[in-house]
């Protein structure tokens, strides 16, 4: 799938000073989050994680079918409590500062994740000063077998990192927090995100990994939290990860293991393929034998091929109509570079795109733009201007 029709028909009908715009299709994701949901045994529970994408709509239109939402920081909190009020949030994420972490107690956060020793005593004493008690999981960085994470596509875990702290500094604090040492803390598992762009065989071997660890503590645990990192497929934008074989391997865990609660916290594999950024081409040119388009917008607004390294997939939208007087630009060749319209070489959303006869004034559709685009991406750089959002299938009001 490289489109919908609902996203396709909405973008032939913008006005080209409404390009660059970000195109969501929230029943699309409703459909795709309904049939994650379905794959997963009851004993395993799902979390997104809000950093992939936390537009209150998508926040929103997740909401059926998570059990929850992690957040990473302190505006992540503030955001997501007033997008979606009363659900169940996780705090974690390296570096919190006091605030943040007094403004999760004003909250009423349901989940800590602990990364290290100083953040357990700050929490610790934070926690008494306000009278809560609350409840935390302390995040593990637990190397796997040589290899295991060799598919990944970016590895917090496994290897020298910041995030977490070494197993046996983690099997302490499981036993200092076990052992009363503090009162206003409560123990209820263990977390441990390794590794991001993984297979369901591998996330299942580093699941089980985890599992096996956290039991062997010999500290009675209700939860292992394994974190997310399912892979998407950004040269296959309709391939899709094994949910079924996932899911089904996660019910062979928890039933080898009936006092635990297993979660997990997919971002990106849950919301990439709902979003589509569409642009307008400017300009076609030839360079040192090599053609170009260059578009609206570019990695200022999309900056996961960059970050990324890779060509981000895309569909042309043939515009017939030309409204300019000077005469129209077209491509010679068979395939070209689709390039942004940044002052440095590094804004490039696409190579080799098959686009024979691609136009000044057609429109690209960049597929999986779901997560990690917008909002990581260096938005004021030229200052050119933001891109609009419009979100299908929304109610009344469907674009902002």
């Amino acid at each position: 799938m490289t489109t919908t029709r609902a996203v396709h028909d909405h973008v032939q009908s913008l006005p080209p000073e409404e390009l660059p715009a970000y195109v969501y299709d929230l029943a699309t994701l409703r459909a795709h989050a309904a049939s994650v949901r379905d794959t997963l045994p009851e004993r395993v529970e799902l979390y997104y994680a809000a950093k992939a994408n936390p537009e209150p709509e998508i926040l929103a239109a997740l909401g059926p079918y998570v059990d929850g939402y992690e957040v990473s920081s302190g505006g992540e909190l503030t955001h997501v409590a007033q997008a979606v009020p009363g659900r169940p949030l996780a705090f974690g994420g390296p570096g919190k500062t006091p605030d943040e972490v007094t403004a999760a107690l004003e909250r009423g956060v349901d989940r800590f994740h602990v990364e290290s020793t100083h953040e357990l005593r700050m929490l610790a004493e934070l926690a008494r000063s306000s009278g809560r008690r609350v409840a935390v999981l302390p995040r593990v960085n637990l190397p796997l077998p040589d290899g295991s994470l060799e598919g990944s596509s970016l590895a917090m875990g496994g290897r020298p990192t910041p995030f977490g702290m070494d197993p046996a500094q983690a099997a302490e604090v499981v036993r200092t927090l076990a052992d009363g040492t503090y009162p206003h803390l409560e123990l209820r598992g263990v977390h441990a995100h390794l590794a991001s762009g993984l297979e369901a065989p591998e996330l299942l071997a580093a699941a089980e990994a985890v599992v096996a660890w956290a039991t062997g503590l010999g500290v009675p645990l209700a939860e292992v939290n394994v974190g997310g990192g399912m892979h998407v497929d950004y040269t296959a934008p309709g391939r899709r990860f094994d949910w079924a074989a996932y899911g089904s391997g996660l019910g062979r865990l928890a039933e080898a293991h009936p006092e635990l609660t297993l979660r997990i916290e997919p971002g990106r594999a849950l919301t990439a393929y709902c979003g589509w950024y569409a642009t307008e081409v400017l300009d076609v040119k030839r360079s040192h034998g090599e053609e170009f388009a260059v578009v609206r917008g570019g990695t200022h607004h999309l900056r996961t091929p960059a970050t990324k390294g890779h060509d981000q997939p895309c569909s042309v939208l043939p515009v017939e109509a030309w409204r300019h007087p000077w005469p129209r630009p077209a491509a010679e060749g068979e395939h070209l570079t689709l390039a942004g319209q940044l002052c440095t070489p590094k804004d490039i959303l696409a190579r080799g795109v098959p686009a024979a006869g691609l136009r000044a004034g057609d429109r690209v559709l960049f597929s999986l733009a779901g997560a990690y685009a917008w909002n990581i991406s260096h938005h004021d750089f030229l200052m050119h201007p933001r891109p609009g959002f419009h979100f299908l299938d929304a109610g009344p009001e469907e674009g902002r």
